[in-house]
């Protein structure tokens, strides 16, 4: 195969991170110990000063300081990627009845296998990779390489390419492997050509990378198999979680111990003077220097790897903030009502029983720990509550068992009489619970301010006075805006308005309309709505008998902000501008009256759409 060109120059990310980067490679620079891989002579021959350090985060952001771009052969980093593909290939249980998974004890390449087991102890060191390579499937040798080398340029989104004189040096020098692979065969580790196979290991150990192709292939593993340059899959999850668990307990040879100590993350190194380190969900870091302490890793690389672990607390058992509670807001409905505008009675009867309805507001990604606090915190309450809301708009990555468990949750609090209500507009997790009954259609909605009115109305179903009528039709002469007027003034004005029913989702008044008339509810309820900048349409306010709208356009001249429609079945008593007009020259007092109750009334509604949108810090 050809020499590999020359890499491609990519812009590396500025900023804090290339920084941070950018000191530690100072920080470790200084350090020349160790010694070059001489038992193969083309990596005795490289430029022993060469040191790169790459960062890649999950989405794909590249930082990085020195010779991030300089090549050198993978070497044993290649082993993680080649078992990976020999599990797509074989599936986990096959070959795990070749190579077994646990640390060796032994130097990489000893010629021995486990004395019970008679396999590999791991496929980190040279027995089980070579297994591992023996595993790959393809009709011939030079296809079988040609996947291999396919899956190395999926992980690191190029495409790769061998190096000819390393392959020949290691080829020409290779005695050990040889030997590995000749008593593999002989135990039946190996039922093919062992001379096919570790060829096929000196091969893929002679394929030519950077540090930035290195950090790639490392965030991949971070990213789940999912290369987050290129958006293609490398790797399923499941085979994913199997290669970085194999990385955490023999990546680092002897001196694996140490190293999950020191630096607490899935790791991989080769003589080549390369290391590759995961953090799963959030980096990839690749070090390339080539001196080599004892245990054949590169001494740079593990200062480095030691240094940003340290820096940017990335040991995997660190506790971070993604352990601590999913709930970024907790509230009653009497805090934080709903848009809905009601009726003194109902505000009353919510203000002293409202702290019985809750809404939950979760974040970030949903996994075990964040879903066991939540679940935890809304246990503590569930003996006071008679309705629930769990706002799930701002949940990243839901897990298998966080969807267990708020299906858990919900199964409980249903059976003890707690209504029970996720906010789901994306279906993170609707679809797969099933713990409410299913005629309850209403236990998913698409914003938190619905679901709110109906945590209210389960209170005011639950806690209003049975003497007290429900919220219904009033005539024209009751409407609010009428009080205060003399009986003969209510008469007079009412002859003004012209009563109209409207359907069901008929708009009355659209956004930017001219004043169009004064509007009073007399029955039904009429929501106003806007587009936020989600591009769904939220409500503002809604309105019910004895409310009024179209004030503000009526005095001021301002067309309307908001697009008015019926949200039910709606008669609404009309005040056109000609009539409204008319009133100041033919009953001036009357119309005194009207603007005063219309002022009252506009400020009350002002402010209580101000109010609401305050509590919720702007958030629909």
């Amino acid at each position: 195969m050809a020499q590999p060109e020359q890499a491609v120059s990519r812009t590396v990310e500025p900023g804090v991170v290339a920084r941070i980067l950018d000191e530690v490679y100072r920080r470790c620079r200084g350090e020349d110990s160790g010694a070059l891989a001489d038992y193969i002579p083309e990596l005795a021959a490289v430029q022993p000063d060469s040191f790169g350090i790459c960062l890649a985060t999950a989405d794909g952001r590249i930082y990085g300081a020195g010779d991030v771009e300089t090549g050198f052969t993978i070497q044993s980093i290649s082993k993680p990627f080649t078992y990976a593909l020999a599990l797509a290939d074989r599936g986990p249980d096959a070959v795990a009845e070749r190579i077994d998974v646990e640390p060796s004890g032994e130097p990489f390449n000893e010629i021995s296998l486990d004395p019970v087991t008679a396999r590999p102890r791991n496929p980190m060191i040279n027995a089980g990779a070579i297994t591992a390579a023996s595993l790959i499937g393809g009709h011939d040798p030079v296809d079988r390489f040609e996947r291999v080398r396919r899956c190395y340029s999926g992980f690191a989104g190029r495409e790769l390419a061998m190096n000819d004189a390393v392959y020949a040096s290691e080829a020409r020098t290779g005695y050990r492997n040889r030997a590995i692979g000749y008593m593999l065969r002989s135990f039946g580790v190996i039922d093919s050509d062992p001379d096919e196979a570790v060829d096929r290991y000196f091969r893929q150990c002679s394929i030519t990378v950077t540090c930035h192709d290195l950090a790639l292939m490392a965030a991949t593993l971070a990213n789940n198999g999912l290369n987050p340059a290129t958006g293609e899959r490398a790797i399923s999850p499941a085979l994913t979680e199997h290669v970085l668990s194999v990385m955490t307990t023999c990546g680092m040879y002897n001196a694996a111990g140490d190293w999950v100590t020191t630096v607490g993350l899935p790791a991989k190194s080769g003589v080549g003077g390369g290391i590759v380190a995961v953090l799963p969900g959030q980096i990839g870091i690749a070090v390339y220097s080539p001196r080599l302490d004892e245990h054949g890793n590169s001494v740079r690389g593990v200062a480095a790897c030691r240094e940003l672990s340290r820096r940017l607390e990335l040991h995997f058992l660190h506790v971070t903030r993604a352990a601590r509670a999913a709930i970024r807001a907790a509230y009653s409905v009497a805090e934080v009502p709903s848009r809905l505008r009601r009726p003194t009675e109902e505000i009353a009867v919510l203000a002293e029983h409202g702290h019985r309805a809750r809404v939950y507001e979760l974040h970030g990604d949903l996994l075990f720990s964040g879903a066991e606090r939540a679940v935890r915190t809304i246990e503590a309450h569930a003996g006071e509550l008679e309705a629930l809301v769990v706002d799930l708009r701002r949940v990243g990555e839901v897990s298998t068992i966080a969807v267990r468990m708020i299906d858990g949750l919900q199964r409980e609090l249903s059976s003890s009489g707690v209504r029970v209500a996720l906010v789901d507009p994306d279906a993170r997790i609707a679809d797969a619970v099933s713990g409410l009954p299913p005629d309850d259609d209403r236990r998913v909605f698409l914003d938190r301010d619905t679901a709110t009115e109906w945590c209210e109305d389960i209170v005011l179903d639950n806690h209003r006075p049975a003497d007290e009528p429900l919220c219904g039709p009033i005539a024209i002469e009751n409407h609010p805006v009428l009080a205060g007027l003399t009986d003969d003034e209510r008469s007079r004005l009412a002859e003004q308005f012209r009563v109209r029913t409207i359907a069901r989702g008929e708009v009355i008044a659209e956004r930017g309309s001219a004043r169009s008339g004064l509007y009073l509810v007399l029955d039904g309820r009429v929501r106003l709505i806007f587009e936020g900048t989600d591009g769904r349409t939220h409500r503002l306010l809604s309105l019910s008998p004895g409310m009024s709208f179209g004030e503000i356009p009526m005095l001021v001249g301002t067309p309307f902000g908001s697009e008015a429609r019926a949200e039910t079945g709606v008669r609404v008593a009309v005040l056109s501008p000609e009539r409204f007009d008319r009133l100041t020259s033919r009953a001036p007092e009357i119309k005194l009256a009207l603007l005063e109750r219309l002022a009252t009334g506009a400020f009350a509604q002002i402010d209580a759409a101000v109010r609401a949108i305050a509590a919720r810090g702007g958030d629909y």
